[in-house]
Order: structure tokens, then sequence, then C-alpha cells
């Protein structure tokens, strides 16, 4: 298990490539889905705040299971993430 900063880093470093994908996309494409761009923003923004507040939420027990379950939930949900990003420009 890392430390909790790295945890944060994380969570910060790939929340943010999806909102920059975001806005790439909003950029090439401005009349194309802007909606769905911004409701995937949304749904980021409301990952990195559940993450946060799993991280900061200190266990008592099982503390490896409860850092790597939310490592596990990161990579999940922002691959769910990429792949709307993905599925917009089709």
């Amino acid at each position: 298990m890392g430390s909790l900063r790295i945890i944060k880093k994380d969570i910060d470093f790939l929340v943010s490539e999806v909102i920059s994908d975001c806005w790439v996309f909003m950029y090439i494409n401005p009349d194309k889905k802007t909606d769905d761009a911004i409701a995937v923003i949304n749904d980021a923004v409301a990952l990195r705040n559940d993450l946060y507040n799993r991280v900061n939420a200190h266990p008592t027990e099982n503390v490896k299971k409860h850092y790597k379950a939310v490592t596990m939930d990161l990579l999940k949900g922002v691959d769910e993430l990429f792949v709307r990003v993905s599925n917009l420009t089709k």
C-alpha cells in the first residue's frame, strides 16, 4: 500500500485527465454533444469527491483492504468515464 499522498495524487491525476479529454473534445467539436461532455465532467468531479471522502475516512480495521478497494474503484470509475468520452466521438 502506498501512502495516502500518493493515492490522492493518483486520484487527482486520473480525474484531471478525464476532464482534460472532455475539454479537448468540446474545443475540437464545439457544436457536438457539449451537454454530454459536461455530464462526464460532473461525474468525474463527483467520483473525485467520493474517493477523497473515502480516503480521508481512516478505517480502524482492514486498512489495506479499504485502500485497495478505493484504488480499484478509482481505476474502474476512471475507465468508465474514459469509455463515455470515447463514445462521444461516435
